[in-house]
């Protein structure tokens, strides 16, 4: 792919070496040029930043917002919501973005979040009990695909019994088929229909969940709905407690699917590594560090947009386009990581961009960690002799631009 971004708007880069082998492609995209004309997820064109240098800045600099109107009129058309679900911290800029990530971050702490790690690994256990007596499993459908689904309904207090639907509406978001639009559409009703009568329930009979504690910072302290919040008031608008519960399922659920998915693949694909970790386990922590740089789950940051002018690495981005950030390709670029391609789970992993990095520093950061460490801590403990059931090139990987993540992962033991 050649390099077009420094003549200015030109006909955008063919994305399908993105697709079919991502990180060759942002090698070559490194080494071309910092900056690059594409047609980004929306198919609309967009610049891609492939250095890391330029997409750590990009990821704090204030005058790339993550505001759709800031968007040029007529441009970037997205990822389709209805308000109720749209008004979330991956379209807020301060002052909105600060009062609400401030009324949420409490649920997230490390504290917390380190709470749940003796409930997470009973899911883990169970779900490989399941699968034991087979000796062999699609790691993704009968596992990685269920343990984030039963974490995140039981941090927001979504009835055990409702939790097969949920999984298949976010399927479906995440894996749209495009012969069928229609469920996409009718998926992202049923979410808002569902997360609308949840909230009443939880507001008539609060429990012991996040939900719960969302709904009580949204109403006064008697308990009373205050649908007169003013935007900068401390509390949540109940779109934005909507969207936040949306927000929490949507990402909570997707990124440690892929994540944990690609983790094990890696680990397959290199044996060494695999071994260094079953001697120390202790290194659990380090190579969940190591495997979110090495195949993230998220290749892109969530699209920006330019509100003004800007250079970044020395190319010129009007005012309104849209920017995509690519922390696939920092988190391999040659400059920051030595030998980049190689796994290496002892590696100083200090600065990887797969989180984020400034404001928008992923919220559930603490909670991603953990359970992707107890997934792959349960499963490499229960089966030493784990290996891949089908040929290597027999794997494929969803094929988008938004999220890296396997199709299916049959393994044997």
């Amino acid at each position: 792919m050649q390099n077009t971004a420094e003549t200015g708007p030109a006909a955008p880069l063919d994305v399908t070496p993105l697709l079919d082998d991502p990180h060759a492609a942002y090698a070559a995209l490194r080494t071309s040029g910092p900056v690059h004309r594409i047609t980004g997820p929306d198919g609309q064109p967009a610049w891609l930043v492939t250095r890391y240098d330029d997409v750590r800045a990009g990821l704090a600099d204030p005058r790339l917002s993550l505001d759709k109107r800031h968007a040029t009129p007529g441009g970037y058309r997205g990822f389709a919501l209805p308000p109720a679900l749209d008004a979330n911290l991956l379209n807020m800029d301060p002052p909105d973005h600060t009062r609400v990530r401030r009324l949420v971050v409490r649920a997230f702490t490390p504290g917390r979040v380190e709470a749940l790690r003796p409930a997470v690994r009973r899911v883990a256990d169970s779900l490989l009990d399941a699968v034991e007596p087979a000796g062999r499993a699609d790691l993704i459908a009968d596992y990685a695909g269920h343990l984030p689904i039963i974490v995140i309904c039981d941090l927001l207090g979504v009835p055990a019994a409702d939790r097969h639907d949920f999984r298949a509406w976010t399927d479906r978001l995440i894996t749209p088929d495009p012969s069928r639009p229609e469920l996409m559409k009718q998926s992202i009703g049923q979410l808002l229909a569902y997360f609308t009568g949840l909230i009443a329930t939880k507001r008539a009979h609060p429990g012991d969940d996040l939900l719960s504690e969302l709904i009580a910072v949204r109403d006064t302290p008697d308990g009373t709905a205050a649908d007169g919040a003013a935007p900068g008031d401390d509390r949540l608008s109940e779109d934005e407690l909507t969207s936040l519960a949306f927000l929490i399922l949507f990402g909570g659920y997707e990124n440690t699917v892929h994540l944990v998915g690609n983790a094990v693949l890696a680990l397959l694909d290199h044996p060494e590594q695999l071994r260094a970790l079953r001697r120390n386990p202790a290194e659990l922590p380090n190579a969940v560090e190591e495997f979110m740089r090495f195949d993230p789950p998220a290749p892109l940051a969530i699209r920006r947009f330019a509100r003004e002018d800007l250079d970044i690495g020395g190319v010129r981005v009007p005012a309104g386009d849209c920017v995509l950030l690519s922390v696939a390709s920092a988190n391999r670029d040659e400059a920051r990581f030595p030998a980049p391609d190689r796994l290496d789970i002892a590696r100083d992993l200090s600065g990887h961009l797969t989180l984020g990095h400034g404001i928008h520093y992923c919220l559930g950061a603490p909670l991603a960690r953990m359970e992707t460490a107890v997934a792959l801590g349960a499963l490499l403990e229960r089966f030493p002799g784990l290996r891949l059931d089908v040929p290597r090139e027999g794997l494929t990987h969803r094929r988008t631009l938004r999220a890296r993540g396997l199709i299916s992962l049959p393994v044997t033991w």
